[in-house]
């Protein structure tokens, strides 16, 4: 984080007040006079007037196959059982990454990492997050086309859509589906739409980030590798 930015997220001053006060050699980074343009890393020691300025933030990245059953906040004033009493104790302070239905299971993120948040569930970035998809019956290929080019949903047509058939037979369709928005309930309301019910909903991956042989409920750590994709995705 360029340091400018880093004293400015911790009150010092304004990103441009903060560029005249290492201008003018006020701040000392790790025991030298800072410059305009340093970065900050984490475990670097910053001085201004004498006192030192928090350090960078450890952040934390978990993945979590979510149950059904559980909401993606950190409270809820309905009193449903919320995704942070899935987490180990001493996680510290953490938040979902954009949500999953109640009824909606597989793969969220949680962290602290504000920057990555916003990058994974801002619109403009148009991250592929593809779920498992059960309906009962069958659907037509025309069917699919429509949803593939794009439904009406409060008055907005949804972006287009990747959909595959995995498995299928008289009595339940499976599907892989492809988005890259996250409107409430997006896919449940996208088969609504062409009168097909969502029976079963389950995100399987973000990008190539999958969740592989994570049992329901459990969390695990993000590697550093996984960190880097999704910062890079």
């Amino acid at each position: 984080m360029r340091i400018n930015k880093y004293l400015a997220e911790r009150g010092v001053a304004s990103r441009r007040v903060c560029d005249k006060i290492i201008a003018d050699g006020k701040v000392m980074l790790n025991g030298r006079i800072a410059k305009v343009g340093d970065d900050v890393r984490e475990g670097d020691e910053v001085i201004y007037e004498g006192a030192v300025i928090s350090k960078m933030p450890t952040y934390r990245y978990l993945m979590m196959n979510k149950p059904k059953g559980y909401v993606c906040t950190v409270e809820d004033d309905r009193d449903r059982k919320t995704v942070m009493q899935l987490l180990p104790e001493g996680q510290g302070r953490l938040y979902p990454v954009g949500r999953l239905d109640y009824d909606t299971e597989g793969l969220l993120l949680l962290t602290n990492d504000g920057d990555l948040t916003f990058r994974l569930t801002h619109p403009k970035n148009e991250i592929p997050k593809t779920y498992l998809v059960r309906i009962d019956g069958s659907i037509s290929e025309q069917t699919l086309n429509r949803l593939r080019t794009g439904i009406e949903l409060d008055g907005k047509m949804t972006a287009k859509s990747k959909i595959k058939v995995v498995e299928t037979n008289k009595d339940f369709t499976k599907l892989h589906v492809t988005i890259t928005e996250g409107r409430n309930r997006q896919i449940r309301r996208m088969f609504e739409a062409v009168e097909k019910e969502v029976t079963f909903l389950k995100r399987i991956s973000i990008g190539d980030l999958s969740l592989k042989s994570l049992q329901r409920g459990k969390t695990r750590e993000l590697t550093i590798e996984e960190v880097y994709y999704l910062k890079n995705l």
